[in-house]
């Protein structure tokens, strides 16, 4: 099992839903990132998703799809996550994967991504980008390296493609609990709680819901109907308006836990 399995057998045994926070890589700068990942577990984040800066936005809003461009104008490189990761083994308790646009992968070679990335103590990577048609060889890859393989499932996706899309898929499927690009919101879909049960009939996988996550009360109200809760764009935000590392940091951290609290 990958170090996400691990987690959600530990969770479901403890009755708790996790909580995966989203963080740029590289916003303001990798200190800064490396910074909030060593403290965010001790808040109460059960695992933590960190963005590779991309220049093609996929299903990225506004404030992230400013983070990724503020990375890559300081000259970011994929390097740097590995580098980073390979910093914090071993000093970090909650696993980390990547959220990685499959054309990386897909240039460094699929089965080379998986071995840098677990090599740098990486649990898995979200991918969302990739085509079910084309996900059957990274689904392999991963299976046989313990690397957990996460996709996403839409309100728009059939139901056919998303039995799919389980059946290639480990470590937990993305619930996008939205159609439409990340960001805050303070409403979300009625049909929410029958689309998740549905595919919750389909496989065995843990549920995890994101997209739209803009406070603790929104938390509370998905926790119930999710195995756990992906908060991208509130946190990113905070970073981004704090004046220097500390501050980005204390925000990030601060938040994490009030989300906590609320899903506790």
């Amino acid at each position: 099992m990958s170090a996400v399995d691990q987690l959600f057998v530990k969770l479901r045994a403890e009755n708790r839903k996790a909580l995966m926070p989203f963080l740029t890589a590289g916003d303001p700068d990798i200190a800064t990132t490396e910074a909030i990942i060593r403290e965010i577990g001790a808040a109460g984040a059960d695992m933590c998703e960190v963005g590779v800066p991309y220049s093609d936005p996929i299903a990225d809003g506004p404030v992230i799809q400013a983070s990724y461009q503020r990375a890559l104008d300081r000259k970011f490189k994929l390097g740097e996550v590995f580098d980073m990761g390979t910093r914090l083994k071993g000093q970090v308790e909650i696993p980390l994967v990547t959220m990685v646009s499959y054309a990386i992968i897909y240039r460094v070679g699929i089965a080379k991504y998986v071995e840098l990335a677990k090599a740098a103590g990486y649990a898995g990577a979200i991918v969302p980008d990739l085509l079910v048609e084309e996900a059957e060889p990274m689904s392999k890859i991963c299976r046989e390296a313990d690397f957990s393989l996460i996709q996403l499932v839409t309100p728009t996706t059939t139901r056919e493609r998303q039995v799919r899309i389980a059946e290639l898929s480990s470590g937990f499927l993305y619930y996008v609990s939205v159609t439409g690009i990340t960001g805050e919101r303070t409403k979300l879909p009625p049909d929410l709680v029958d689309n998740v049960g549905w595919l919750r009939e389909q496989t065995n996988l843990p549920i995890c819901i994101g997209f739209g996550i803009s406070s603790p009360e929104t938390a509370a109200q998905l926790a119930p109907v999710s195995d756990g809760l992906i908060v991208g764009s509130a946190i990113v935000r905070r970073i981004a308006a704090a004046t220097d590392s500390a501050g980005a940091t204390k925000a990030a951290v601060d938040f994490v836990r009030e989300l906590r609290a609320a899903i506790s």
